[in-house]
């Protein structure tokens, strides 16, 4: 698990000032200089800080905000790349315009060489490919910002791919994920209009989803249970993993010769059932999300392949979701009351899926919500698109100030992505159809007596802890109190951006004293005429006063950026 740390407890170490200045260098390049100021970063950061070139760009002009956006993070490499398309996953946080443009994000970069892969074995199981597999070609089938992929061949002639992580990542990562803290929190100090969203617990699922993906042994154990899930299926063929092959750093899995879903004249030129395939993929990401809980968070058709017998089988199991039983229930009672117009049980389910953390304005919540159910309430079940429907769901809940859970973000975007990939195969394709008879056996489910008796002895467990427990409670509060222990605490908020004014204008004074100090003995030292002399005035002085003047020339540039006389 990655250590996310404040910049001040880092320690201005030079790679992560390096880091951090070609952070803003590639900033100033697409035009964000605005942002750096409003977040006031040159606090942190004065050393070399004007040396960066901030001269506008011929992309400026060229391109839209989201599109430098897009190319800024792609240029920062591998940490921001992957930020980028998790904020593709968050309408809450982020404007329509710029996820329409995140979601293009390309998580490709020049692959690394063959002798750093050898390496890697070598330091990983004792041994160099030549000496594990009968064959392993050097020259990678595909390279990403974690790591790059090779064909091998065991001894016993089974056919693989191999995925290797990329040298140093992990280092990489753990700077750009604490400079993407410190933005963070300074994105919480200084803008208004995001405090709500709390960029700060976003980027800390950030880090938590990364440390996920870049363990190897996890993506294994992920393809086990998934496998597990599908025992038995012959609509699905799940990949088959080499434990004894794989290592943190190293995950081989069995090579799956199929074709993408996307390639659409390929498939139909091999006699394939594009509508069967449609309906199956549809039904296995639901399976995956309203039976297992445990599904594939990126179904997009690079990562569907299509093999004989329309099968299907996923690929690239680094990121995938989780729901607990109560978030499928609240999500199939939110979905079924939309869809039954009940405008009340609808603001019920938005409630109990999501958090806020200032006051609610619930009638006006219910009232958009009523048009949102009006909106989709007398479509024809042909023209009822989950995505959309969910898309204008997010859109509404951001709007007052309410967040989900990561993981039901991923699991809408999950269900918008195959939806988008079923309709591209099959047009008339209608996923709410599909998906009712996985919510009505949810439904059904709760209504059954094991399930009944299971909940009533499970609270009638929890009040009896509560009653044992309340007596020593009650005595222990009462101990404080008579020992005058008793402590309340208060939690102020909005208090922020008044305590950074008070850090620079100490800050201001401070520096102030120690030019006013440079000064005056400067000038002590030039009326006392200590040697060494030049002209005829000492040379201690003269370079006391030249270091004032720099000084008081940098306080001076500091107070007109900043606007303040």
């Amino acid at each position: 698990m990655f250590s996310i740390r404040k910049l001040g407890a880092i320690g201005r170490t030079y790679r992560h000032l390096n880091r951090y200045q070609r952070i803003l260098r590639v900033l100033f390049k697409y035009g964000f200089d605005d942002l750096v100021e409003r977040l006031h970063i040159d606090q942190y950061l004065e050393t070399g800080l004007q040396m960066i070139n901030r001269k506008p760009r011929d992309q400026i002009e060229k391109h839209t905000r989201p599109e430098r956006l897009r190319m800024a993070l792609e240029e920062l490499g591998p940490t921001f790349i992957k930020f980028g398309q998790l904020l593709s996953t968050r309408p809450d946080f982020v404007p329509p315009d710029y996820l329409t443009e995140l979601a293009k994000l390309q998580d490709r970069v020049p692959p690394f060489s063959y002798e750093e892969v050898a390496q890697i074995f070598q330091e990983e199981m004792g041994r160099t490919p030549e000496e594990i597999f009968e064959y392993f070609d050097a020259e990678p089938m595909a390279a990403a910002s974690i790591g790059q992929v090779h064909r091998a061949r065991t001894l016993a002639g089974e056919e693989l791919v191999v995925k290797v992580q990329r040298p140093g990542i992990e280092n990489v990562i753990a700077v750009d994920l604490e400079i993407l803290a410190h933005i963070a929190q300074l994105m919480e100090q200084y803008l208004e209009e995001v405090q709500g969203h709390r960029p700060s617990a976003i980027v800390e699922e950030f880090a938590r989803s990364l440390s996920r993906e870049i363990d190897f042994t996890i993506e294994l154990s992920s393809i086990q249970r998934f496998a597990r899930q599908f025992e038995g299926n012959p609509n699905i063929h799940v990949p088959a993993v080499y434990k004894q092959l794989s290592t943190e750093r190293i995950l081989a899995m069995e090579y799956v010769d199929g074709i993408k879903a996307s390639e659409l004249e390929l498939l139909r030129e091999k006699g394939y059932d594009l509508k069967l395939i449609a309906r199956r993929g549809s039904i296995l990401v639901m399976e995956q999300i309203f039976v297992h809980g445990f599904f594939h968070a990126d179904p997009h058709p690079g990562n569907i392949f299509v093999l004989p017998g329309n099968v299907i089988c996923f690929i690239d199991f680094g990121q995938m979701g989780r729901l607990s039983r109560t978030d499928k229930e609240d999500f199939t009672d939110l979905v079924l009351s939309i869809v039954a117009g009940n405008e009340r049980k609808v603001t019920d389910g938005v409630l109990r899926l999501t958090i806020h953390h200032r006051e609610l304005n619930r009638d006006a919540l219910s009232r958009d919500l009523g048009d949102l159910i009006d909106r989709y309430l007398y479509l024809p079940l042909g023209e009822l698109q989950a995505g959309k429907m969910l898309q204008d769901l997010l859109d509404l809940v951001a709007r007052h100030e309410l967040y989900l859970k990561p993981n039901l973000y991923l699991m809408m975007k999950a269900l918008s992505t195959v939806e988008g990939v079923g309709l591209m195969l099959d047009p008339e394709l209608e996923l709410i159809t599909l998906a009712r008879p996985f919510m009505r056996r949810i439904q059904m489910d709760r209504l059954k007596p094991g399930r009944i008796a299971e909940e009533v002895g499970e609270t009638g467990s929890e009040y009896l802890h509560l009653i044992r427990e309340l007596p020593e409670e009650l005595r222990s509060i009462v101990s404080q109190m008579r020992h005058g222990r008793m402590k309340m605490e208060f939690e102020h908020r909005g208090l922020q951006p008044l305590q950074a004014v008070l850090d620079r204008v100490s800050n201001r004074i401070a520096f102030a004293i120690v030019l006013a100090s440079q000064i005056i003995g400067s000038s002590l030292v030039v009326l006392s005429d200590i040697p060494p002399k030049w002209n005829g005035i000492p040379i201690i002085g003269l370079i006391g006063f030249l270091m004032a003047g720099v000084m008081g020339f940098w306080l001076l540039l500091s107070i007109i950026r900043h606007g303040r006389m």
